[in-house]
């Protein structure tokens, strides 16, 4: 890994570092990095850290060692003024969008641009401790041998102490009834104090369906915290892909036409194309 992709880290992670609000914070936050690494880095003491720690670092505050150029398109926009509204007003939004539509980057966005916004990557095999731990890892704090109830009550106390903090819940159609429900518990203890995002694609449309016709445990409750909606996003169109390929240098019609019909509405796929065809250009 060269100097310039260091330097770029190094920047990425000082406003990481501003965004927790200490150095230790973010150390916590950061998986696999001490507090004193993050010093090291900071300070320019280089020697000692390993390209592997370098790169995993770059993955974590979302580094691409490829250029690339985000456009605001319709759904990052749309998004982008939900997670506003939830921040400023203490809101609970669920928000379903196909794989690939930019939800995910447009929350890692926000969290850069925003103070007081903790993403979860929600995972199936998390039960409510693991849900705990990693929020309490993404305030910057570290958990420990904490029991359940203390990492609840530190979570609590540090949430209420926060100026309009916001959860941004990602693939949250992933996890069990039993950390779904454990929701409602953080949402009573953080009503008017705290806004929470939701985001999953159309399976949790239908398990919400399946838990509301079965009357489910906890779901009627939990719709009710949702405002009774579920938010849809639009598939991503022709017009953000194609400002999507001009900006990341594809200009062409023919290569326009080429990554349009290679996408399937899909920005994953079109930036894999976008890359591949750069490269052929290049030879």
């Amino acid at each position: 890994m060269d100097i310039r992709e260091k330097q770029q880290i190094r920047q990425a992670l000082e406003a990481f570092i501003k965004v927790k609000g200490s150095q230790n914070k973010a150390g916590n936050a950061l998986k696999g990095i001490s507090p004193a690494t993050v010093s090291q880095i900071v300070n320019g003491n280089w020697e000692l850290i390993s390209d592997e720690l370098w790169r995993s670092l770059a993955a974590q505050l979302n580094i691409k060692n490829k250029t690339w150029n985000i456009v605001e398109t319709t759904n990052f926009k749309d998004l982008t003024e939900m997670f506003s509204d939830a921040q400023e007003n203490s809101l609970v939004t669920a928000i379903i969008g196909e794989a690939g539509c930019g939800k995910t980057l447009a929350a890692n966005m926000y969290r850069q641009n925003n103070s007081n916004v903790f993403i979860l990557c929600c995972a199936e095999y998390w039960n409510r401790k693991l849900f705990m731990q990693e929020l309490l890892c993404e305030m910057g704090k570290n958990p420990g041998s904490d029991t359940v109830g203390e990492m609840m009550a530190d979570i609590v106390s540090t949430l209420k102490r926060l100026d309009s903090p916001l959860i941004i819940m990602d693939e949250i159609d992933k996890i069990s009834d039993q950390v779904f429900y454990f929701f409602i518990t953080l949402y009573n203890q953080l009503e008017d104090h705290c806004g929470f995002i939701m985001m999953a694609t159309e399976h949790f449309k239908k398990k919400m369906e399946r838990g509301l016709t079965n009357k489910r445990k906890g779901y009627a409750e939990i719709y009710s915290r949702m405002g009774r909606r579920l938010v849809d996003l639009e598939k991503t169109n022709q017009q953000d892909i194609i400002e999507v390929c001009i900006a990341n240098g594809i200009t062409s019609q023919k290569s326009i036409k080429e990554v349009l019909d290679d996408s399937d509405n899909d920005l994953r796929r079109v930036r894999k194309k976008v890359f591949a065809i750069n490269k052929k250009n290049a030879r």
